[in-house]
Formats: structure tokens, C-alpha cells, sequence
């Protein structure tokens, strides 16, 4: 049985710190690839109040099994408390892409 495929939706507090996480994720072999969507708005409630803040997010296409290592690492990197770090599986796709995305990440089919 092959690996799960995973896009894992993270934010991030500008596309600079999005491009330094996603960058070192590749590099790892954690993500096959960082897609960085700069220039949005949150609005969150955090500590009690409501709060809206520009941000950027990035989507990393990883394996469930490289996950808990790439949200680890996200976690070393990030500069907030509590990043939002979001796994979905891809239910399917192209096998060839799905096969390389196994492959950048340090697993294989």
C-alpha cells in the first residue's frame, strides 16, 4: 500500500516567513513542494478577544508518513504560539504526480 498523500495548509505571519519555512522544508525532503499564498486577512479570536491581522499561507504537499516531522519542524521555525497546521489527503489525483510527491519527500510507493 502506498503512502498517503497529504496538503498541509499552514499560515504564517508574511510571505518572507512563509517563503523561510517552506524553503527549509524542501530542502529537508519533509515537503516535495511549498505553494506560498502571500497577502490575506485573518480574523480569529485569540485570548478573548476578536483579533484581524495581514498573513500569508502555504500549502506543502508531504506524506502522512513524513507529517509528524514536518510539523514538528514547522513548529521549530514558526514565530507563532500556535500556527495553524492543517493535514488533508488527497483522495486522488494524478499517479505520476502523487508518485513524485512520495519520492521529494523521503518515501516511496
Amino acid at each position: 500500500m502506498s503512502d498517503t498523500v497529504l496538503w498541509v495548509y499552514v499560515t504564517a505571519a508574511d510571505a518572507e516567513e512563509a517563503r523561510r519555512i517552506g524553503r527549509a522544508l524542501v530542502e529537508e525532503h519533509l515537503a516535495a513542494c511549498v505553494n506560498i499564498l502571500p497577502g490575506h486577512t485573518a480574523i480569529y479570536r485569540w485570548e478573548g478577544r476578536v483579533e484581524e491581522s495581514a498573513e500569508a499561507a502555504f500549502i506543502a504537499k508531504t506524506t502522512a508518513t513524513r507529517f509528524e516531522a514536518l510539523r514538528a519542524r514547522i513548529r521549530s521555525l514558526h514565530s507563532y504560539e500556535l500556527p495553524a497546521i492543517v493535514a488533508l489527503p488527497a483522495a486522488d489525483g494524478d499517479p505520476e504526480f502523487l508518485d513524485w510527491v512520495r519520492a521529494q519527500s523521503g518515501t516511496s510507493t
